[in-house]
């Protein structure tokens, strides 16, 4: 079961590192197109938040692929890191759909 966990934390964290590596290149294309976008605060804010809450996602994944599931004293432990975790994942999702929804557009090079 142990191995299992492992293996699922293991998924996550590289499912969380490609949407941090996404949401960067998000940041970038903000930055790029500079403070007279309409949606440049909204979307800085938003990015921040995402990257944020996805670091502290993947400390808690570190966390529970170190703790060892078959010791009973820690399941208690283990269940609310889940629990937390897949709550931020949640939120997460919901952040970056309204990063999309605001739409990061490359700045258009010369007409």
């Amino acid at each position: 079961m142990n191995h299992y966990a492992n293996k699922k934390s293991a998924a996550e964290s590289m499912l969380d590192v490609a949407l941090l590596m996404a949401n960067a290149s998000q940041l970038k294309a903000v930055l790029e197109q500079g403070t007279d976008f309409v949606f440049y605060a909204p979307l800085i804010t938003l990015i921040s938040i995402s990257l944020i809450l996805q670091v502290i996602v993947g400390v808690l994944l570190i966390f529970i692929v170190k703790w060892n599931l078959n010791d009973e004293s820690k399941h208690y432990q283990l269940n609310v890191l889940e629990n937390i975790s897949t709550a931020l994942v949640f939120i997460i999702v919901v952040v970056n759909i309204f990063i999309t929804a605001f739409g990061v557009q490359k700045p258009r090079s010369g007409s």
